[in-house]
């Protein structure tokens, strides 16, 4: 079967329609996870000003010098900024880079902070404090697309729920104080960076997504790579006005794999020695913090019977970050391993 990723209208959740409507699209999306793991969503209500808004933002915060940008770096936490070269999402799997480098893309990440739920008492080293540049309308814009990304992973989820019958507040347990995180990546590198002694250069490394569902907005420009069940590699570039969705581990987890967290990673095209700058925001939605994920009951008896054990959500994505921010080899991460090393040629 050629490698595609579907094109899936959420219409009908996002602005209510018939029984009938909303059980197509769940049908559309429950195949699509089973799969490929990736999707093409439009109809998800995200105005245009609004996704031109993040642009600019984006924009105004990358053009700045880099020992500008250095200013806004939050150490040991998923905050703040990130410059090129520091991180290397391949160890998030427990793989080494196959050119032994980490990852040439710069982003800045903001987030969800436990003082978000004032009625709940949150630890906030589980979420992280919000360092916001001294920018005209950067907040601003970030923050009004970060909440319109948030309404689009929880509207994902309610059809996720149809789609598995595990009752339309299946999630509401699990994400209703979720450690969500905008991440704005830029692929670029400073002007007369020599990039022939870089081998095979890897915007980022083939990795898995740590939580539930991630939603992604993304230049129309090609770099995006995915690890298809033929374990070939395969461009992906967003539809005219989607978002691209991705399944996280912690789903894979629930559904004792029979949807796929897929694993992906960013090319980004050379040209005239110079890499084709590329944009993208990924929102993740991961979960409570002190959230328990294990297989749906229904779902226990699939393959070879249990395929994870229990784990809160907190350790599952410490385990993660320790891999490619702290580069610590993130060893449970056997078969996602197993799968980039295949497609490799390479051995465990």
């Amino acid at each position: 079967m050629p490698f595609d990723v579907p094109t899936i209208d959420i219409t009908a959740y996002v602005e209510p329609r018939s029984d009938e409507e909303q059980a197509a699209v769940a049908a559309a999306l429950d195949l699509a996870c089973r799969e490929v793991g990736f999707m093409q969503v439009v109809g998800h209500g995200v105005a245009p000003e609004i996704q031109a808004g993040l642009a600019a933002a984006l924009d105004d915060f990358f053009n700045l010098p880099l020992d500008e940008k250095k200013q806004y770096r939050v150490p040991d936490s998923n905050r703040g900024y990130s410059p090129p070269k520091s991180e290397s999402l391949s160890l998030s799997l427990g793989v080494e880079s196959a050119s032994r480098m980490n990852d040439f893309f710069e982003a800045f990440n903001i987030g969800a902070e436990a003082r978000s739920f004032p009625h709940l008492v949150l630890d906030e080293r589980d979420y992280g404090i919000n360092l916001w540049p001294d920018l005209p309308e950067f907040e601003d814009r970030v923050s009004r697309y970060f909440l319109e990304a948030q309404r689009v992973a929880r509207t994902l989820t309610r059809i996720f729920a149809d789609a598995l019958g595990a009752g339309p507040h299946f999630f509401d347990a699990l994400t209703d104080h979720s450690i969500d995180v905008l991440r704005m990546n830029n692929y670029a590198l400073p002007p007369g960076t020599d990039i022939s002694l870089d081998g095979d250069l890897t915007g980022m490394g083939e990795h898995t997504d740590f939580g539930i569902v991630t939603v992604l907005w993304a230049d129309r420009v090609a770099g995006l790579q995915v690890l298809g069940r033929d374990g070939l590699w395969h461009d992906v570039m967003p539809a005219e006005g989607a978002l691209l969705v991705n399944l996280g581990d912690l789903t894979a987890r629930m559904t004792n794999d029979l949807w796929m967290s897929t694993l992906h990673r960013v090319k980004p095209p050379v040209v005239d020695g110079t890499i084709r700058r590329r944009r993208s925001v990924a929102f993740f939605h991961d979960g409570n913090a002190d959230a328990v994920v294990s297989t749906l009951d229904s779902l226990m008896d699939l393959g070879d019977g249990l395929a994870y054990e229990p784990i809160t959500v907190r350790d599952h994505v410490a385990a993660k970050l320790a891999g490619s921010r702290q580069g610590r080899k993130n060893l449970a991460a056997i078969r996602e391993a197993t799968r980039v090393l295949a497609s490799a040629g390479r051995k465990a």
